[in-house]
């Protein structure tokens, strides 16, 4: 079977993506859930201060919990069969979806890793999605619905890849930069491209 991420910026709507997919039929693994199972919500609060100000504690951080994030997400996905999409893996700005053969399953297991090229996992994925928002939008949406400052709504953007660098890894595109109904539709069409037969080589949805 297909191993499918989804990845973005912060607050680029990876979360409503995810509910539209879960419409649809897929099985979703977030990789922020796992955290939040591993580290209650007031100690997240309080590394967050410290390791958006330290790069040395906040990769000693990342040590501790990838590794238990990563094995979470790898026992959700795995198939008894082994399959995996056809295709070179190349990286890269053209159609990676080209050309690419997907198994017969009808229900996707998809994983949403926010990090996944930040921390090398791409390489493990046979397909990738990036959701993309403007940084306005981004930073609007940290300062109302999670109580940020623009100033901290910014570190926590700078400490990621660049999501146009995020877009141009990726096998699709989806932009999420108007109004919720958009964003289902684009959802509907890109869940739509993974069952057999259909096209996989559209780059932006």
């Amino acid at each position: 079977m297909a191993r499918i991420a989804i990845t973005g910026g912060i607050a680029c709507g990876k979360s409503l993506l995810s509910s539209f997919l879960r419409e649809l039929g897929a099985e979703i693994i977030d990789a922020d859930d796992i955290v939040h199972e591993l580290i209650p919500a007031d100690e997240r609060r309080r590394l967050a201060k410290i390791v958006f100000s330290n790069p040395a504690e906040r990769k000693a951080l990342e040590e501790r919990i990838h590794p238990i994030v990563r094995e979470r997400i790898n026992e959700f996905l795995r198939t008894g069969n082994g399959e995996r999409v056809t295709g070179n893996g190349e990286r890269g700005t053209g159609n990676r979806g080209e050309n690419r053969k997907i198994d017969e399953s009808k229900n996707r297991k998809i994983a949403i890793i926010p990090l996944l090229f930040e921390v090398g996992w791409d390489r493990e994925f046979d397909i990738i999605c990036t959701i993309t928002s403007p940084v306005e939008q981004q930073i609007e949406r940290m300062i109302s619905t999670r109580g940020y400052t623009r100033e901290e709504a910014l570190a926590r953007i700078a400490a990621q890849m660049p999501v146009e660098e995020k877009a141009a890894r990726s096998h699709y595109v989806i932009h999420n930069d108007s109004t919720p109904e958009n964003l289902r539709t684009q959802a509907k069409a890109f869940y739509n491209s993974l069952i057999p037969h259909e096209s996989l080589a559209t780059k932006s949805l």
